[in-house]
């Protein structure tokens, strides 16, 4: 079974900063690209940042530079380093996986999604 889980969420005042975590398992993602969405309540999900299996990036116009996304030295684990966080970023984040980057750049719909974990940026 493939599950992605996030981790790294929480409360965090205007201006802080978080790293996710999300972890694979169940198959290889050695291949694979992997990226962010997040959710509001009474709103889609939107994409965030993406990571292709050959590492070009992709980010949201809304990131601003203030995000970074990496993958660590096991090919299933990927971050999210976000910077100066902003009360429009409180939000559900998720991560996909899928083999094709447009995809995970919601192009597509991507194949598998994690649970996700809740940022809150306020003060």
């Amino acid at each position: 079974q493939v599950q992605l889980v996030e981790s790294g969420g929480g409360l965090v005042q205007p201006g802080g900063s978080l790293r996710l975590t999300c972890v694979g398992s169940g198959r290889t993602f050695e291949r694979d690209s992997l990226g962010w969405f997040r959710q509001v309540p009474g709103k889609e999900r939107e994409f965030v940042a993406g990571l292709s299996w050959h590492d070009m990036t992709a980010f949201a116009p809304f990131v601003k530079g203030r995000f970074t996304i990496s993958r660590g030295n096991s090919r299933n684990t990927i971050y999210l380093q976000m910077n100066a966080l902003e009360p429009e970023d409180s939000a559900v984040y998720y991560c996909v996986a899928d083999h094709l980057f447009a995809n995970v750049r919601g192009e597509g719909t991507a194949a598998y999604w994690g649970q996700g974990t809740q940022v809150t940026v306020s003060s």
